[in-house]
């Protein structure tokens, strides 16, 4: 039985050969990433774009897509592979089909960069940041959810809305031992702490960082050193919250002084504590989860940002924790 074409032809204007040419990528690769992602077929001569498939609808959203990515390619933006992939990842195909747009843009402006959330719940996460004293932001590696904190940080430290900006995190060994590395605690927990030191040269510079950092405004601090403290007018960053204890997450939490803001980051999959020890973060979610004030984003894979391999390696390990976590029946019980 013979399967009903359906094609949509499709003029990209004003006409730009360097555009066109970001937009097909070399030796055509971005065009055959969408067909293969999409289930379409591109054919083009010059501005013309000719799109075929068997769904109306994924020819549509296909015809959506290259319109948006051109006008990306117009305005001199780089089109990549994980452009394409982020575009296909932030609406779904049925928005995309019925050529919908967003138009409540979410941008956090910093001194060296103006980072967009990319889909509904990065853009929603950047929005209760704004508007919650608490945040939790919960899910695997690679939804952004500190890199999205960390520019909420700047950008509020640099609107004067905080004084100071507080990056904290456990001192739970992740099978390596933190005793054979030098220096004091605040020195051995420092390289953990990369990412979050990236993201902020990223947005400040690596000068003013650096400066920051002399003069107390940007302050690393193992959970271990807040006891006893309270925190005004300070953007607070819990990273691995996971490997918290009741106890320690309970301490953090009451640090929260007046004019501050707390972002808790964590993944409930990747838990270092000893066996047997109840994870803070994983208690902290059941008993706030209706405390106003305090709002809880939860990420999944399909929010992954990195590289499309990631969000299948999460998919993977969570469908073979869940198969894993299936009742075994006893050999015995079978053979009867």
């Amino acid at each position: 039985m013979e399967t009903t074409q359906i094609s949509q032809q499709i003029r990209l204007e004003p006409a730009e050969a360097p555009a066109l040419a970001a937009l097909c990528g070399q030796t055509d690769e971005h065009l055959k990433l969408i067909e293969n992602r999409l289930g379409v077929t591109i054919k083009y001569r010059g501005e013309r774009f000719d799109i075929s498939g068997e769904d109306v609808e994924l020819v549509a959203a296909t015809k959506t897509l290259l319109l948006n990515l051109y006008r990306e390619a117009l305005a001199q933006q780089d089109i990549t592979p994980e452009t394409i992939h982020l575009y296909l990842q932030e609406s779904t195909l049925e928005a995309l089909a019925k050529g919908k747009t967003e138009n409540n843009q979410v941008v956090v402006k910093t001194r060296k960069a103006y980072i967009k959330p990319k889909g509904k719940n990065q853009k929603n996460y950047v929005q209760l940041i704004r508007k919650n004293d608490i945040n939790f932001g919960i899910g695997p590696a690679g939804t952004g959810k500190t890199y999205l904190a960390v520019a909420c940080a700047v950008e509020a430290l640099e609107a004067d809305r905080v004084e100071r900006i507080m990056l904290v995190r456990p001192a739970v060994e992740a099978g390596e031992k933190l005793g054979f590395l030098p220096g004091d605690l605040a020195q051995k927990i420092d390289p953990y702490l990369r990412p979050l030191y990236d993201a902020l040269y990223e947005m400040l510079g690596f000068e003013l960082v650096d400066k920051l950092i002399e003069k107390n405004v940007i302050e690393i601090a193992p959970l271990a050193f807040m006891r006893g403290r309270t925190l005004n007018n300070s953007f607070i960053i819990l990273d691995e919250s996971q490997n918290t204890t009741r106890e320690q997450m309970k301490m953090f939490l009451t640090r929260i002084g007046f004019g501050s803001t707390a972002v808790i980051t964590g993944d409930r999959t990747q838990v270092d504590l000893p066996r047997g020890t109840n994870s803070g973060l994983a208690h902290a979610i059941e008993v706030l989860k209706d405390v106003n004030g305090i709002s809880m984003t939860h990420f999944s894979s399909s929010d992954v940002v990195r590289h499309p391999l990631v969000q299948r390696i999460v998919e993977a390990y969570d469908k073979f924790d869940e198969q894993d976590a299936k009742p075994k029946v006893a050999h015995s019980e079978v053979s009867q």
